[in-house]
């Protein structure tokens, strides 16, 4: 084999040698980096979905509370003087807004009377008694 061939093949397997060099130092590590990008960018997605969903459920507890009765006042009273065991009562079972119901129960010896009336903002629509005020004032007070 003439000598310039050798030397040809020589080079040739020089070059080759470098490239694999550069490959392996430089290329690799690069399309790891831009390998890694992507892996990134998919989870991403996938996290900005599950974000997604998590808001909405987040939105529509929101508006159950706002709708829940978590504020309860009850008072118990004697409506009579012939009459004991604070067997009268007022229950006000409101939402955060103050907005439901106050519910009285007045106990005589003969019979029994029940009465209800619309509370929004924390005031009934209708005059109440002091018992039924206080119950309001209660649950206003109850932690939400």
């Amino acid at each position: 084999m003439p000598i310039d061939t050798i030397y040809a093949l020589a080079a040739l397997a020089a070059a080759l040698i470098a490239l694999v060099i550069y490959h392996l130092a430089v290329v690799a590590p690069a399309l790891r980096a831009a390998r890694a990008l992507v892996n990134t960018e998919g989870t991403l997605g996938a996290e900005q979905a599950t974000l997604k969903r998590v808001t909405q459920q987040v939105s529509e507890l929101e508006a159950l509370a706002r709708t829940d009765l978590s504020r309860v006042g009850f008072v118990r009273y004697d409506a009579f003087e012939d009459t004991g065991s604070e067997l009268s009562y007022a229950l006000a079972l409101l939402n955060r807004s103050g907005d439901g119901v106050v519910i009285s129960s007045i106990y005589s010896r003969t019979d029994t009377r029940t009465y209800g009336k619309a509370v929004r903002a924390f005031k009934p629509s209708v005059n109440a008694s002091d018992e039924e005020l206080r119950a309001i004032e209660l649950a206003r007070s109850s932690t939400a």
